[in-house]
């Protein structure tokens, strides 16, 4: 496996993964619009976002990818933490380790950094997402809240 900043030829499989997480989607089949090469243009040219990205060795095929995000602040000693977003492995391939793998990585990655703290937040529907990062020693610590915002 390779573990690796995402670049712009992954776009599309990245996609198929967030388009769908319970099947697996033909990346050539996604369609990759403007508003999608922006963002990735954004998470790419900004120090502190990363597309990252799991990969086999032979086929680079992707496997997995996640987001994290470096959030400065003054709690934990001024430490940076890491936020964690879009975490997918493709569905069959689920069951070989390839999600822990990912986390950790992203957790070796983010402590490089300089992190103290690495977050996520996850759906209230995701069951077995949660029972997933609470294997991997996650803790509920928090509520989270969103308010979608919309233009006038």
């Amino acid at each position: 496996m390779i573990f690796r900043v995402a670049t712009r030829r992954d776009l599309p499989a990245v996609l198929a993964l967030l388009s769908d997480e319970d099947q697996v989607l033909d990346p050539a089949s996604m369609p990759v619009g403007e508003e999608h090469e922006r963002a990735f243009s954004a998470i790419e040219s900004d120090a502190r976002n990363e597309m990252l990205v799991l990969t086999d060795t032979e086929a680079w095929t992707v496997l997995g990818c996640l987001q994290l995000t470096y959030v400065p602040g003054l709690g934990r000693g001024g430490q940076e933490r890491a936020l964690v977003e879009a975490v997918r492995v493709r569905a069959d391939r689920r069951g070989e380790g390839l999600g822990a793998e990912l986390m950790r990585l992203a957790a070796e990655r983010a402590l490089g950094r300089g992190c103290g703290l690495i977050q996520l937040t996850s759906n209230k529907r995701r069951t077995a997402a949660h029972r997933f990062y609470e294997r991997l020693g996650f803790a509920r610590g928090h509520e989270g809240f969103k308010l979608p915002l919309e233009r006038p």
